[in-house]
């Protein structure tokens, strides 16, 4: 799909003092592994090593695709434990991949909060509070993936301790409201104000027709942070339009069964197939298309940081946008034949036919002229 871009020794010998980060140095001397891989067949199941500061296990994820913008990692919790308490001047999303539990939020003036989860919750942690996280379940392991936006917070102080220990409560992200993680949320457009979801998975969506297939797509702003999420959904024998945007979306499909294309503009696409708990890293700028290949709609979450969004200049996101006018989205009537030809071989193979033909043709009604 794309080449590796590899050099001589004697030209990469010269930047191998800025090949390591403090961030990477960090997670290294947490004991665990950086995934670089920008697909992960299954986050439920991904190798994790015992991560002995939090009382877990982990993994993180990183590479050029989010590389010092944000990044991700794997937590498992062990059956009746808890992680220990860890505070960080960085933002924190969590989406609960399995099991049941519990997490308690605090901040210096004492002010403490306790909700509980389970597998298909999601949910942010406020700006440097205190959280422990606690399983449920004597039996079973409860694992979660998380999206910080730790990698530039930790390369800009270079201070671990700082990041960690710092005692200041943002009053204004949380205050320790009793209310602050209930399942509630005030809806602006698409965007619902939130710091709780009690099942994502099953989560009602707003119609969004810009992104194709008759689809249904929200998005969050949760513990009023930087960073933002979005859940999409399409039919059975749909697809989304194709679309780049900036690094660091970590796409993690929800349910349904599937795949997606990727590649860089002038290339051609690679397939990736995805069922529940797979993940997808789209680099930078770099087109992606979501297929439903299923027997029922395909839903997924996107977490992301604010620079994912390239906007114009009425604040709507180019990858909303079609190319035709200046955007980065790839109208139906635009794509290559490839894209039908292989979306139909895809459905063939499981008995479906594709229901695209009365979606082809809505968009020619409000299709921009070619230029």
């Amino acid at each position: 799909m794309t080449k590796n871009a590899l050099v001589t020794e004697e030209l990469a010998s010269k930047f191998a003092t800025e090949k390591e980060t403090p961030y990477t140095r960090w997670v290294a001397n947490e004991g665990l592994d950086i995934i670089s891989a920008h697909y992960i067949p299954n986050l439920h199941t991904v190798d994790l090593k015992p991560w002995a500061r939090r009382g877990g296990k982990g993994v993180y994820i990183n590479h050029e695709a989010s590389r010092t913008s944000n990044d991700c990692y794997v937590c498992e919790i062990p059956p009746g434990k808890q992680l220990e308490p860890q505070r960080q001047l960085f933002e924190e999303m969590i989406y609960v991949l399995d099991g049941r539990g519990s997490t308690t939020v605090w901040n210096d003036a004492g002010k403490r909060i306790t909700f509980e989860w389970q597998a298909g919750s999601l949910f942010a942690i406020p700006l440097n509070a205190f959280c422990q996280h606690f399983n449920g379940s004597g039996k079973d392991a409860a694992r979660f993936v998380a999206v910080t936006n730790g990698p530039g917070i930790i390369n800009l102080y270079e201070d671990i301790d700082f990041v960690f220990g710092t005692q200041y409560d943002f009053k204004n992200r949380f205050s320790g409201e009793p209310d602050y993680f209930d399942n509630k949320g005030e809806q602006k457009g698409l965007l619902l104000e939130t710091n709780f979801v009690a099942d994502a998975i099953n989560l009602p969506l707003i119609q969004a027709k810009e992104r194709g297939a008759g689809g249904g797509h929200i998005r969050f702003n949760m513990a009023k942070g930087s960073m933002n999420s979005h859940i999409s959904q399409f039919p059975v024998g749909t697809y989304k339009k194709a679309h780049c945007h900036g690094p660091g979306a970590h796409v993690i499909m929800m349910s349904g069964t599937g795949y997606s294309l990727m590649w860089q503009e002038g290339e051609e696409p690679r397939r990736y197939d995805w069922g529940d708990g797979t993940m997808i890293v789209p680099p930078n700028m770099w087109y992606h298309q979501h297929f439903n290949t299923g027997a029922a709609p395909a839903r997924y979450l996107a977490f992301k940081h604010e620079v994912v969004s390239i906007r114009n200049a009425q604040g709507v996101p180019k990858a909303w946008i079609s190319k035709r006018v200046g955007g980065d989205q790839i109208d139906y009537a635009d794509e290559s034949p490839v894209v039908r030809s292989m979306f139909k071989d895809a459905l063939s193979e499981i008995g479906l036919e594709p229901r695209m033909e009365s979606v082809y043709e809505a968009e020619l009604a409000d299709l921009p002229e070619k230029v």
